[in-house]
């Protein structure tokens, strides 16, 4: 459905958009009219977009220096403007509480949450001076249930969940509407990144789970992304558009399957129900 004349003059930030979701959203939003400024992390990615078609720029969540850059950019460009920013780049760092190091887990918190958190800070100025805008933070289905073998993504992701909901009520008569996105299973790289995150990070030899990161890494060495449930991108896509251009955008948006059902599930299990349910979806890993 092409998108109103209108919204040639809105712009959208988007982070993450090597591939999978945020490549799918750039060039969506994109072909909607609105000015999409994709980023991506590595000077290749960034050179490939362009190739697309796209108005692409470096974006590194692990630096503020390269924050700082990129929202001058933007800003420099725009004169000042920007409508929206699609919070969407992160990765899973797999492995068992117990073997998540320090510095493994901080990795983890400064993509996901704190390097999201301070691009956000960065451009609200912009949309406070304008008097309106929109932020979606793409969350998880593990922001809100958590799996085993997955605490740290889970951390990051709980932790963007209760920050964005502050924000919101912080935010509530400024014109600026603040979205979750609660994708589940998409088809996308985050299994590739997770297993070379795994490899790096994780010592499953001499791990009290050596069994079950067995099972672990051969899930994630598999490369087709298709498991039960399954969505391709566009599914998210079709959430961020309702956030992005409805005069009232919902606070969170739940994708697949199983974050309307482990949403359902949370509401009316106890906290020993609901483990035992997350348990068994993921015993296959653990026998």
């Amino acid at each position: 459905m092409p998108a109103p004349a209108s919204h040639t003059s809105r712009s959208l930030l988007i982070t993450g958009c090597s591939s999978g979701i945020g490549h799918a959203a750039a060039h969506a939003m994109a072909e909607r009219g609105w000015r999409v400024f994709a980023t991506a992390r590595r000077e290749a990615d960034v050179a490939r977009l362009r190739e697309e078609g796209l108005e692409a720029l470096a974006l590194d969540l692990d630096s503020s220096a390269s924050i700082e850059a990129a929202v001058a950019e933007v800003a420099e460009r725009t004169g000042g403007r920007l409508t929206a920013l699609f919070n969407n780049g992160a990765y899973g760092q797999p492995g068992a509480v117990e073997d998540l190091s320090r510095e493994v887990l901080r990795q983890q918190l400064e993509t996901n949450l704190l390097g999201t958190h301070e691009l956000t800070t960065r451009v609200l100025p912009m949309m406070r001076a304008q008097g309106h805008g929109r932020i979606v933070h793409n969350s998880s289905v593990l922001g809100f249930a958590a799996l085993p073998y997955r605490g740290a993504y889970v951390c990051s992701k709980f932790a963007l969940e209760g920050l964005t909901d502050t924000l919101r009520q912080e935010l509530a008569g400024s014109g600026i509407h603040v979205s979750l996105i609660q994708p589940g299973p998409i088809t996308s790289r985050f299994r590739e990144n997770a297993h070379r995150a795994f490899r790096a990070n994780i010592d499953p030899e001499h791990s009290a789970h050596a069994e079950t990161y067995h099972k672990v890494e051969a899930r994630l060495a598999s490369q087709d992304g298709k498991g039960p449930f399954t969505l391709g991108p566009e599914a998210v896509v079709a959430k961020l558009i309702h956030a992005l251009e409805h005069p009232r955008p919902r606070p969170r948006y739940a994708v697949t399957l199983p974050t309307h059902l482990f949403a359902a599930l949370r509401r009316v299990l106890s906290t020993r129900g609901m483990d035992r349910v997350l348990l068994r979806a993921t015993r296959d890993e653990r026998e």
